[in-house]
């Protein structure tokens, strides 16, 4: 994908691979070796916005797991940070760190404003890493979750 364009329902996304809460390295390609991912970007783990939108991914764990798909979060916090959020709400999905921005920018989300650099937004992913919906709010943080579910139940009707 060429540009900081935000990718769109049909296209195709790039593999890449980051830490997640462990300091393990994901890939895109692996995370999608089950099923499609729910990929949501939020600006800064802890903060109570990106709480509310982490958790309520994880209280619909039961439903994305009967549309065989995962959430997984990503964020520019250190893989220290990241651990933090998910060891005190019991998160229990893979929370990617992405400190120089590099995934950030390939999904068009990056923000000029140094405090929080990455716009919230989810992005489902189908196994073939075509995205087949996207959502963006940075007002409401159950929508991410809500729609993204819609989106693979409406797939598999």
């Amino acid at each position: 994908m060429s540009g900081p364009g935000t990718p769109r329902p049909g296209d195709t996304v790039e593999d890449f691979a980051l830490p997640d809460e462990s300091g393990t390295t994901r890939t895109l390609s692996g995370l999608l070796a089950e099923g499609p991912v729910v990929l949501f970007f939020y600006p800064a783990a802890l903060t109570p916005a990106c709480t509310a939108q982490a958790c309520h991914f994880r209280d619909l764990a039961a439903e994305f797991a009967a549309v065989g798909a995962r959430p997984v979060g990503i964020s520019g916090d250190p893989v220290e940070r990241q651990r933090e959020f998910t060891g005190r709400h019991a998160l229990g999905m893979p929370l990617l760190s992405d400190t120089d921005g590099a995934v950030r920018e390939r999904f068009g989300v990056r923000r000029a404003l140094a405090l929080a650099p990455t716009r919230r937004a989810t992005f489902v992913i189908g196994r073939d890493r075509s995205v087949l919906e996207v959502v963006r709010s940075e007002l409401r943080m159950r929508t991410h979750a809500d729609r993204a579910l819609a989106a693979l139940r409406a797939r598999r009707a």
